[in-house]
């Protein structure tokens, strides 16, 4: 058995979802490991990680809408120290998690044909967000 675990780097550009699959994809062809688990987490507490469909921009949309009705800004949070979008960003991310386990086969990840890893971008202002990747398999 094989470990391997970098940080991967992103940028954002305000809310929505940023697909990081193909990045993502290539640091497990990289790290000669081909078959086993990855684990990816998020290590921010206002962006989110996740796995939706890859093909119709209007799934993300929709996504993007029904969390900022489920956390909308506004007044009403004890936590606004960065701004209004502070405390419904960390919300959002508890709804949209920030962690996921993906089997990898044949150096690649297992994802359907549809499926895509995204980032959730829950702020306003761009941001580079980091990713811890740990690889283990054979």
């Amino acid at each position: 058995m094989q470990h391997t675990v970098s940080i991967l780097t992103f940028q954002t550009e305000g809310p929505g979802l940023y697909e990081v699959t193909d990045h993502i994809g290539e640091w497990v062809e990289g790290t000669g490991i081909t078959r086993g688990v990855v684990t990816l987490f998020c290590q921010h507490t206002s962006a989110g990680l996740l796995i939706t469909e890859n093909a119709s921009p209007a799934v993300h949309r929709d996504l993007v809408r029904w969390l900022d009705a489920a956390a909308p800004e506004g007044p009403g949070y004890e936590h606004a120290a960065e701004g209004p979008d502070d405390m419904p960003a960390h919300i959002k991310t508890v709804l949209s998690g920030n962690s996921l386990t993906i089997p990898v086969a044949d150096g690649r990840m297992m994802l359907g044909a549809w499926q895509g890893v995204f980032i959730a971008e829950h702020r306003r202002e761009p941001h580079t967000r980091s990713i811890a990747a740990h690889l283990l398999g054979d």
